[in-house]
């Protein structure tokens, strides 16, 4: 009788973990985890905030450039960045989660005042559409592949050079 017991806890215990309730928290969860970083790292430049919602094995894919790998790896790329466009802001205009994936399309924001791929700093204020596609495991962001703009950044970051000469 007990084993029956205990047999029926565990089923309950399983289908309350699958249920739909289940997995639309589990969901709000991992856009929460995404939003803020978005929020606290990117926009702000909080670097301690990585360590909370990234994992140790995090990478992240680009179309153009090379991975960013690690804790380490991604506080490097924030602080960079934000170096060349210290005002950045990443707008998220949609946020879709399935599974154990989040997808967001952004709109960042930011002016020119330090040097950019090998673009001396000009002041000059850029906006452009971004994609991004994160995979999220035990609340951190595990993968992450990038889909910027980056013809339309690089075109509006010469484009007052090619006019003045």
């Amino acid at each position: 009788m007990r084993t029956h017991f205990l047999l029926g806890v565990a089923l309950v215990a399983l289908s309350v973990v699958g249920s739909p309730v289940a997995q639309e928290k589990t969901l709000a969860e991992n856009k929460a985890v995404v939003l803020r970083s978005e929020a606290e790292l990117w926009n702000h430049g909080n670097l301690a905030v990585a360590d909370e919602l990234y994992s140790h094995d995090y990478v992240c894919h680009f179309v153009v450039g090379p991975e960013w790998k690690g804790i380490d790896g991604i506080k490097a790329e924030v602080k960079q960045h934000r170096s060349s466009f210290p005002d950045w802001n990443e707008r998220v205009d949609d946020i879709i989660a399935e599974g154990d994936k989040v997808v967001i399309r952004f709109t960042s924001t930011g002016t020119q005042r330090g040097d950019f791929e090998g673009i001396k700093a000009a002041g000059r204020k850029v906006t452009i559409q971004e994609v991004a596609i994160f995979r999220l495991a035990g609340g951190k962001i595990v993968e992450q592949w990038g889909i910027p703009d980056v013809h339309g950044l690089m075109e509006q970051l010469s484009s007052d050079k090619k006019q003045s000469q």
